[in-house]
């Protein structure tokens, strides 16, 4: 019999009991549809967790951290801001550097009539806008005149207009942040992705936060190259740079969050792996599931296997039969399962916010699997068929 005719005979078997076959398969489509949702997922996070860690792309952070000498020859170090407006002026100086993100924080108090609020007030110069892709949800964000006047202006979280302005739109409005009036000319989206949180945030022109607060020093430094691969270059003469303003040896140093986020993948993809084998386990009892039908398929049809090797056909084509049609559950099974956790995973990443990465590998490794399980499970009841003797099969009732 040809590959073709074991095929349909196959199909015209499962056909013929259609619930039985259903409830088989219903195994391997769970376990191949469980493994897919599992590696779709861990994939679309593992892609937003590097996304919300490294930002935009093409950034280092550079960063302070004093030596044992400077913090005992200065105790109070870490509360002074590390980064000087020469230094600024130095690192733009850097062939590789597109653009210097620099910025202020510090705690502080707002007011609005009889409401008040601690907040995080943040000045920013006009390359962190661009690099934070920060999104107005009302009235607008600051134009170059905000930062080169020094206008007495402000941009406010979603919570500020929760918490301080019980929901009402705030924009026009005029706040004291630190005893220094502040017009609001927009407010921020609400911030949206895994790693995203809301907090009450209140962010100037820098010239303006240098006004209110009088100090001229930043205390967080970002710098933009053209590509990824002048990214390292960058960051070290960065570095040696700042070292050498400042007469320190390596407390000037550069954060590679690509790096950071490199390792956080490494993690979330051993997980996914583990988690995977272990709905893997499902596929193996649907192999047990497929291997006893086949089973009791090979007990009913004894008298057919006696007809047929009583007609001439060999030990090898009763074997091949069975093994064909035990892929074909299987096969079929896997495809279904394909669709399910293709289906379940694009759903899930919806909710979440995250894309459902499902990669060809896995959908031909479904396949392949199915197969595979097909074939290693069909083969006990196949050779069980392949060895009845015709003579004994033909009395069988």
């Amino acid at each position: 019999m040809s590959f073709m005719e074991n095929l349909l005979m196959a199909l015209s078997s499962l056909k013929a009991h259609k619930m039985r076959s259903i409830l088989t398969m219903l195994g391997i489509i769970i376990g191949v549809g469980a493994v897919i949702i599992v590696v779709a997922i861990g994939q679309g996070g593992e892609a937003m967790l590097k996304t919300q860690i490294t930002g935009p792309g093409n950034t280092v952070e550079l960063y302070y951290q004093p030596s044992d000498e400077e913090i005992r020859a200065n105790p109070n170090i870490f509360l002074q801001a590390p980064f000087r407006q020469e230094d600024i002026r130095a690192l733009e100086q850097i062939q590789e550097i597109k653009s210097i993100v620099a910025s202020s924080t510090q705690m502080s108090s707002i007011r609005f009539q009889q409401e008040t609020a601690d907040v995080s007030s943040t000045g920013i110069n006009q390359a962190y806008i661009k690099l934070n892709e920060m999104k107005v949800e009302k009235g607008r964000s600051f134009s170059t005149s905000d930062f080169l006047g020094g206008r007495r202006v402000g941009l406010v979280s979603h919570v500020i207009q929760e918490e301080l302005f019980k929901g009402d739109n705030p924009v026009g409005k005029v706040i004291t942040v630190a005893n220094q009036p502040i017009e609001i000319i927009g407010v921020l989206e609400k911030p949206t992705g895994l790693l995203s949180f809301s907090s009450m945030e209140i962010y100037l022109p820098f010239q303006t936060w240098r006004t209110i607060y009088g100090s001229s020093d930043y205390t967080q430094v970002t710098l933009q190259a053209d590509s990824s691969d002048q990214l390292q270059a960058a960051g070290k003469k960065a570095a040696r740079i700042l070292n050498n303003m400042h007469n320190t040896e390596d407390s000037y140093q550069v954060l590679n969050m690509e790096e950071i986020a490199a390792g956080i993948g490494q993690i979330t993809r051993i997980m996914t792996l583990i988690i995977g084998s272990i709905a893997g386990i499902s596929l193996f009892v649907g192999g047990i599931g497929v291997m006893n039908i086949m089973l009791v398929s090979v007990t009913e049809r004894t008298r057919e296997i006696g007809i047929r090797m009583a007609l001439g056909a060999t030990r090898g084509q009763v074997l091949t039969q069975f093994l064909i049609e035990s892929m074909t559950l299987t096969l079929i099974g896997g495809i279904l399962g394909i669709f399910l956790g293709w289906g379940t995973a694009s759903i899930v990443s919806i909710f979440a916010g995250w894309p459902s990465l499902i990669s060809w590998q896995v959908v031909l490794g479904g396949v392949v699997f199915s197969m595979v399980i097909g074939i290693v499970f069909g083969l006990l009841p196949a050779n069980k068929a392949s060895k009845l003797d015709p003579i004994e099969s033909l009395r069988y009732e």
